[in-house]
This record gives C-alpha cells, sequence and structure tokens, in this order.
C-alpha cells in the first residue's frame, strides 16, 4: 500500500485536477503516564507514534478553503476564514479544521485559504487522537502557507482553543502539544499549567504495543465528560482554580467536605500526578522495574479511585502484567491497553491478546506496533 503522503497527492490531483504546492504531516499520540490530568492542570507524558495525518495543500488567492478526506467520504467541505461563531462537535470531522481557523481570526491572524486533501493512518477510535493530528497538521500547513511563523506551541494553542471554544469540547493541552512538539524516540513530560515540556529518551530496549479492545467511544467519552465536571465540582467546593493546586495532605485535610467519590476522585488525580514526574525519572534511569510498578499503580487507581476501568480492559492488563512481570509496564491509556515491553517478549504479548485474551473474553483486539514519532512538520 503506498504511504499517506503518495495518497494524499493522488487524492489531491483526483480531486482538484492539479499537483498540491506541499503536504504536511502530524503524529498521532498514545499517553505513557496521565490519564484525566491535563485538564486539571497537571502533568502528563505522552509520546508521539509513527501513525500520521497527511494533508496536501494548495494556496489560493482568496481566504476560502476546500477540504476533502479519504477517512470520511463524501463531498468536499468549505468555508471561509473569517466565518464567526460556535462550531458544532457533531460528528463532522471538517469542523476540527473550521475550529483552528475561528481561533486564528479571533487572535487577528489573517491567512490565506488553501485547497486541500487529507489522508491519514491514525487509528480511528481507538484513543490515539487522530483529532489533534488533523488539527496540528492542518495548522502546521497555515502557518508555513500564509508565512504566520507560528511557533509549535503557539499552533497547539490555538487548535486546543479552537476545539474548547469553538467546537465546545472542553478538552486539555496534552494531545496538541505532544502531535506539534514531540521528538523521535522521547516522551514529553507536559507541564499542563505551565505549558513547558521536557524530552525523556525511551529505553531502546521496549517495545511500544497499543491494544485496540474495541470500546464503545461513545460511552468512552461520555465517561470522561462525567468523570471532567466530578473535578470542577470538587475545585468549586474547595475554592480552587485546578486539582493541580490540591496537595494529598491537604485532601486528606478536607475530607469532610467531600463525598467518598469526590475523594476518591481527586485522589487519583493527585497520585497520578507524582506518579507521572515519577514515571519519566524511572525511564530516564533506565529503571525499568520501577517504571512498572508505577504503571500497576496507575491502573489500580484509574480502576478503583477513578472507576473508568471495565472488566474487559482490567483483564487484558491483568493477562499482559503477569507475563511481563518487572520487564515492562502495562496499564489503560485512554480508552486502549498500552504496554512498554522488552523487545524479547513481544511475541509473547502479542501471542496473550490474539489466543489467551480471545479465549476468555471473545474480543478480537487489534494489535499496534508503534515507535516514539517527532512532531509536526512540512515533507520535503
Amino acid at each position: 500500500m503506498s504511504n499517506p503522503a503518495q495518497r494524499a497527492t493522488k487524492l489531491f490531483v483526483q480531486t482538484f485536477g492539479t499537483k498540491p504546492d506541499d503536504l504536511y504531516q502530524a503524529p498521532g499520540r498514545v499517553n505513557i503516564m496521565g490519564e484525566h490530568t491535563d485538564y486539571n492542570e497537571g502533568l502528563a507524558l505522552p509520546a508521539a507514534i509513527n501513525f500520521h495525518t497527511v494533508i496536501a495543500v494548495k494556496h489560493r488567492d482568496d481566504d476560502l478553503f476546500r477540504a476533502v478526506s479519504t477517512a470520511f467520504p463524501g463531498h468536499i467541505k468549505q468555508w471561509y476564514f473569517g466565518e464567526e461563531g460556535t462550531v458544532a462537535a457533531g460528528d463532522d470531522w471538517s469542523h476540527y479544521l473550521k475550529g483552528v481557523t475561528a481561533a486564528m481570526n479571533q487572535s487577528g491572524l489573517q491567512a490565506k485559504g488553501l485547497d486541500l486533501a487529507i489522508v491519514g493512518d491514525v487509528p480511528l477510535g481507538a484513543g490515539l487522537s487522530s483529532s489533534a493530528a488533523l488539527e496540528i497538521a492542518f495548522g502546521t500547513a497555515i502557518s508555513n502557507a500564509s508565512q504566520l511563523h507560528l511557533s509549535p506551541i503557539a499552533i497547539a494553542q490555538l487548535a486546543q482553543r479552537g476545539e474548547s471554544q469553538f467546537m465546545q469540547l472542553n478538552c486539555g493541552m496534552m494531545d496538541q502539544i505532544i502531535s506539534a512538539m514531540a521528538e523521535p524516540d522521547h516522551a514529553l513530560l507536559i507541564d499542563c499549567l505551565e505549558l513547558e515540556s521536557e524530552a525523556v529518551l525511551l529505553p531502546e530496549e521496549l517495545s511500544l504495543i497499543v491494544i485496540d479492545i474495541k470500546q464503545d467511544r461513545h460511552v468512552f467519552t461520555q465517561q470522561f465528560e462525567q468523570r471532567k465536571q466530578e473535578c470542577s465540582q470538587i475545585t468549586a467546593i474547595l475554592g480552587l482554580d485546578s486539582l493541580r493546586d490540591l496537595s494529598l495532605a491537604q485532601l486528606n485535610l478536607n475530607k469532610e467536605v467531600l463525598s467518598d467519590e469526590q475523594f476518591r476522585r481527586a485522589r487519583h488525580v493527585i497520585t497520578e500526578n507524582q506518579r507521572t514526574s515519577n514515571a519519566a525519572r524511572a525511564l530516564q534511569q533506565n529503571n525499568i522495574a520501577r517504571f512498572s510498578e508505577l504503571m500497576a499503580q496507575s491502573q489500580v487507581s484509574m480502576r478503583d479511585d477513578f472507576e473508568i476501568i471495565t472488566p474487559e480492559i482490567d483483564c487484558l492488563v491483568t493477562m499482559v502484567a503477569s507475563l511481563i512481570g518487572e520487564q515492562g509496564g502495562v496499564r489503560m491509556s485512554d480508552g486502549c491497553v498500552l504496554a512498554l515491553v522488552n523487545h524479547d517478549l513481544t511475541d509473547e504479548v502479542i501471542n496473550v491478546v490474539e489466543k489467551q485474551y480471545f479465549e476468555q473474553t471473545g474480543i478480537e483486539a487489534t494489535i499496534y506496533l508503534c515507535s516514539a514519532s517527532g512532531g509536526a512538520g512540512r515533507i520535503s
């Protein structure tokens, strides 16, 4: 099969009858540690992966955007740069693009229109942030085509603003930052309050395995939104701007003013922040046993305190953890299962998923063997 760049070029020629001027790409991501911490202004440790959205573009002299995508076949989507107002979330992929241009326009930026052909191999609905890859590839294309000279962090901020304000999907910054700023072979330790990041080299002996067990993404999204609301309620009760401002000692002092459920929700976020920092240090020190322990602790916290682990996911994580021991780590990550394991165990992990897990649950999971990728940019 041809690669995404070749497919994007072909789609562009078929749609617009001419060759594109440039191609741009942005990667999907997997979150190694830091579940539900980004919108609480905490720490996250994602890595970009070698699955990308690629956009072929041709410059226009007006402010019209015309876009076509192979992921969602249909007619050409079009809009103007200066369009104002709320962009409905819905299921229309072009709203992610319109949110970016709306955020740019609101910020006082001026940009010319583009003809766009979009192709990607980031798996949809697998928790690998195909939406952020689309936003960042598009923002990068506009910045270059209109010579806006935006930094990667500025593109990430505009993409997040478009999604939060114009699509009314209140998301954190993690997905956009890692897609825009990732370094090859590294994760990024992101401070979602200060918008600072530190590259963390991943041990070369670890394989990065993502396992999609085909969760109902609608149910997962509803649960995600519910947890965000719960965290917001806790901060309001405690008079805080975010849970980032709360220590475990302070939480214990305020235990009486929170319900048991609220206490456990807050405890997950606080301890997950600390685990994320510790996991980054463990990887830097090549302390795989410590990293394995932290991944296991995160899984338990998500299951018992945050209550977002389904029995099917817990079953798979338990199976993989029993196999790899201290030679890697495994946990749920954004609805999929992430395992970083010694290369020598990769085939055995795949065998567990395809045979043992299938026999026990009847679920035919999809396995993606990934590597840590660099961030968005122009394809030369």
